[in-house]
């Protein structure tokens, strides 16, 4: 819906600004950009989301954190999008004997993450953004490629058949980890990129609701069958089913590739999932229904040409989902440009800042959202992650405005930026290794808080209130 506090139509006489990508980062930068009163055009090479099925099967659940909502409420779309979510207060832990434990991700009410779905939040950001009428949404639009040189953005409409330019300049590329802006700007040499696969792909799955129309499983967590090297994870969905995801090794004795028939499939999941198995129905019917989707992580060394193109999002720096951050990290990116967009009139300059501040964020929650998934799938069952983290909240209620826990830094304090989430928490660790017996196995017996007041205090310095 239309800001309260911004008029509907055009103001201003600059450029039309491309975005290439109407998922939800670019439409949530249309909207941002048209509450300014800037004309914007988006092109999306899929048909509209509205008319057409909905892709499934590559899609794994969001998880809505507090740098989301920060980004949504700016955009004023929050009433309309909390109806679409569902809070998960923590990690229910699922051991291979059945046994069930609930980690919660922080100790205050307000900490919890939110099950979304894509599409849902998608189909709410497109509506908010088509509600103003300087936002022009062109559907079945592919890019084709950007040529810097000669000011000329290249599309193909994918009903007709017909390849046609624009002129590039301003263009904002929104079109996700396979970005056909970034591949035209890395065939030209205009920037470098890294993309560094993950060894393991995933596949979805679907718990159904129970007989009685009600969640088969805790609604308010997100679920984790942690297997060592692999995992399944199922995350609620409005309709009282769950949206599950296999992470699994590519290659090798436990992998996709040694899943070779539905006898294997169904073997593999009774052995390592068994309390799954009867809320699956049917679990090798639905891994043979579901593609295999690849992972990795993305680093460009230029997001931007001139003022002409600049990346945003997942074309600028895709990452893991391991943390539930990629979408939170790109609304983040959103607000950022858009500001700089209304503050800075020379937009080759807005455009390298916005580089400038954000891609330190963006390589520091890639790192961790890599890290984060060898803590998903094994160490969270250990029981000195567990000593650690309850520990880690014992120091957060002693030292409130120095000790946060890096979770809780990353998905709750969206005032903390992810670099500085990154720093602190490398000392946090620190910390708590010296306090648990350098980080051995075994408890090292009661902890001593006089030190461990003296170590918080000399090594962490406080933080702002919020």
């Amino acid at each position: 819906m239309p800001s309260p506090q911004h008029d509907r139509t055009t103001t201003r006489r600059d450029p039309i600004i491309n975005v290439i990508g109407a998922g939800l980062a670019g439409s949530l930068l249309a909207l941002l950009l048209a509450q300014q009163g800037r004309q914007v055009r988006v092109f999306e090479r899929r048909p509209d989301p509205r008319l057409a099925a909905v892709e499934r099967g590559r899609s794994i659940n969001l998880a809505l954190a507090a740098r989301g909502i920060r980004a949504l409420e700016t955009a004023g779309v929050m009433p309309t999008i909390r109806p679409l979510l569902i809070e998960m207060r923590g990690r229910m832990i699922h051991e291979g004997d059945g046994q069930q434990s609930l980690v919660r991700y922080g100790q205050r009410p307000q900490e919890v993450i939110h099950s979304v779905s894509r599409a849902a939040l998608n189909l709410a950001l497109l509506e908010a953004a088509d509600a103003f009428e300087n936002v022009e949404l062109r559907f079945d639009q592919a890019c084709r490629g950007v040529d810097p040189a000669t000011d000329t953005l290249q599309l193909r409409d994918t009903v007709s058949g017909e390849d046609y330019g624009l002129p590039l300049t301003p263009t904002i590329a929104a079109d996700g980890a396979g970005s056909a802006v970034r591949q035209a700007l890395a065939a030209a040499g205009r920037l470098q990129v890294r993309e560094e696969p993950l060894a393991h792909d995933y596949k979805e799955l679907t718990i159904p609701p129970g007989p009685d129309g009600r969640f088969a499983l805790e609604p308010h967590a997100l679920h984790i069958w942690p297997r060592g090297g692999y995992m399944l994870i199922a995350l609620p969905n409005p309709d009282a089913s769950f949206t599950c995801t296999l992470f699994l090794a590519r290659d090798g004795a436990t992998s996709f590739a040694a899943l070779r028939s539905p006898a294997d499939v169904d073997a593999f999941f009774r052995r390592e999932f068994p309390d799954a198995v009867p809320l699956l129905g049917d679990p090798a019917a639905q891994y043979a229904a579901h593609p295999q989707s690849q992972l990795g992580t993305v680093y460009c060394d230029h997001w931007q040409a001139g003022g002409q193109v600049v990346l945003l999002g997942d074309a600028a720096h895709a990452i893991v989902p391991f943390h539930g951050q990629g979408m939170n990290c790109a609304f983040e990116d959103c607000i950022e440009l858009a500001r700089l967009i209304e503050i800075e009139a020379d937009r080759e300059q807005a455009f390298a800042e916005f580089q400038r501040r954000r891609q330190p964020n963006a390589d520091a929650i890639a790192r961790m959202a890599l890290e984060n998934y060898v803590e998903m799938r094994d160490t969270v069952r250990e029981p000195r992650f567990l000593r650690q983290k309850q520990l880690a909240l014992q120091l957060e209620r002693r030292h409130p405005q120095r000790f946060i826990p890096r979770y809780s830094m990353v998905s709750f304090h969206p005032e903390i930026p992810y670099a500085e989430a990154l720093r602190r928490g490398e000392v946090q660790q620190r910390i708590l290794d010296a306090l648990d017996g350098g980080g051995e196995a075994t408890a090292p017996g009661p902890i001593d808080l006089a030190q461990a007041d003296a170590l918080v205090t000399r090594q962490l310095e406080a933080l702002a209130p919020i």
